[in-house]
């Protein structure tokens, strides 16, 4: 099997500059010097907590999705339940259990790892696990949550595996973490490929909680 890999990676910051607040990330820009030297150059991104989203499928193979209303694409998408989590050491199995009750009011007995994505690694520092969750059932919502604004407007159903994939190859549906989560289990199924456990190691988180302890 190939050892093909990411890898940690950091040139050194010599200047960090907070252009804007907002109430989940920071706008900011970032000096950098290269690994051999030279000029200085400068990057904007948008800081992030990370995310989590679940591929909930059923005894049916049908998956539960929302759909939600995305104001900066101007669309409704189609979505699996996804939420940021909650801070820097949260853990996203954690996190991935709350959105599934929150955004679904489901419940699930198995968990595992689909993939891990970086959204927009060249202006965002979101990182977002896509878990699968089975043997579902039905839950409540924890207690004092409140669906508000475009959650407020959510509609969820069920929609079969085989018609997502399809609307994606199509280029119907175009929510990442639903591309990501259901083409990386069509990948699995097709392959044979086993899924690691749902704790397995999230090496990219562990580089943004150190920047955002080195932040604050």
């Amino acid at each position: 099997m190939s050892s093909l890999s990411d890898l940690p990676l950091a040139w050194p910051v010599t200047g960090h500059t907070v252009l804007g607040r907002g109430r989940v990330s920071l706008f900011v820009e970032d000096e950098i010097t290269g690994p051999t030297g030279g000029q200085p150059f400068h990057r904007q991104y948008i800081t992030h907590p990370g995310a989590v989203g679940i591929i909930a499928v059923d005894d049916r193979d049908r998956v539960a999705v929302v759909r939600q209303y995305r104001h900066p694409v101007g669309m409704e998408l189609v979505e699996p339940p996804a939420g940021l989590l909650d801070g820097v050491d949260e853990d996203p199995l954690d996190a991935a259990q709350r959105e599934l009750a929150e955004e679904a009011s489901l419940r699930a007995d198995h968990w595992s790892v689909l993939v891990d994505v970086a959204t927009s690694p060249g202006g965002s520092e979101e990182s977002a696990r896509v878990y699968l969750a089975t043997g579902l059932a039905q839950t409540d919502r924890p207690d004092g949550f409140v669906l508000e604004h475009e959650e407020a407007h959510m509609v969820v159903g069920w929609e079969p595996f085989s018609d997502l994939v399809d609307g994606i190859l199509d280029g119907r549906l175009q929510s990442p973490l639903l591309v990501a989560g259901v083409m990386a289990l069509a990948t699995a199924r097709a392959t044979g490929r086993d899924l690691r456990p749902a704790d397995a190691p999230w090496p990219v988180r562990g580089v943004h909680a150190e920047q955002q302890r080195e932040r604050a």
